[in-house]
């Protein structure tokens, strides 16, 4: 008798458990970031993060590398449990990445949010970001990544620019950091008819320096310095500053920030 009660009880108990764990799984929502870019993972994992963690009444500032974060449900009536979003990169879930053929910085990141959605079925966020320098029009523009000819290379990049700007006195060398954000949440996730999808485009405004400062960030950090700045800095550039810094500040942050109020209106 007293074994089958201990086995009633071990039963009960992993009952109990798989009950749980059931909950726990359906109570979490998988996002992708559909980048393989590491520094871009960073910003914007933790952009988002701290994005919806603000928006629910909670703070998170706390640095963490998990990659989650709960949400409370908002609308009104009864309260309905915190669900918990962990962003997973498309590099993690072995995505290939697109082909970016748009014309503009909003299609690019459409396009990237688009495929990853539709290869995986879970909500999506892409952004698509560069420098645009004023003597040279729109350039670099959506090439800023390719600059030089090898995508990603930042030190390539950055010496091609500087080649490129030389002779340009530094009154004139404004410059600006434009990102595109972009969600893309399926049908079946967001409860309509078809795909539903956001853009947020933000600028960050500056001048580009003579020789690289800074070893935080990356891209063109090291060369921009920001028209804003923060409390008691002066003359900073992007890659001089902290993560949080930079966050507040940043063209991507912007995006982000407001791409996170769509986020939370679609999915909680």
């Amino acid at each position: 008798m007293e074994n089958a009660s201990t086995s009633e009880q071990a039963q009960r108990a992993a009952d109990v458990q798989r009950a749980a764990d059931v909950q726990r799984v359906a109570d979490v929502q998988r996002v992708v970031i559909s980048t393989h870019n590491s520094g871009k993972v960073r910003e914007i994992d933790r952009v988002i993060r701290e994005a919806l963690a603000e928006r629910s009444g909670r703070s998170d500032r706390s640095g963490r590398s998990d990659r989650s974060v709960a949400a409370e449900s908002a609308g009104t009536g009864a309260a309905r449990p915190a669900r918990t979003f962990e962003f997973v990169t498309s590099g993690e879930l072995g995505l290939p990445d697109p082909v970016e053929d748009g014309t503009t910085f909003e299609q690019n990141a459409l396009l990237k949010a688009r495929d990853a959605a539709r290869r995986t079925g879970l909500p999506a966020i892409a952004d698509d970001s560069g420098l645009i320098v004023d003597v040279l029009g729109m350039a670099p523009g959506i090439l800023s990544a390719r600059w030089s000819g090898r995508h990603g290379d930042d030190a390539a990049n950055n010496a091609l620019l500087l080649a490129q700007l030389v002779d340009i006195p530094d009154a004139a060398r404004g410059a600006r950091f434009r990102c595109a954000a972009a969600l893309v949440v399926p049908a079946a996730l967001a409860g309509t008819d078809a795909d539903v999808e956001a853009v947020e485009v933000r600028d960050m405004e500056g001048r580009l320096l003579r020789e690289p400062r800074g070893a935080n960030g990356f891209g063109y950090d090291p060369l921009f310095v920001p028209n804003d700045q923060p409390d008691g800095a002066s003359e900073l550039t992007s890659a001089e500053l902290t993560a949080e810094q930079k966050n507040a500040i940043s063209h991507r942050g912007k995006a982000l920030r407001a791409l996170a109020a769509r986020f939370s209106e679609i999915l909680l």
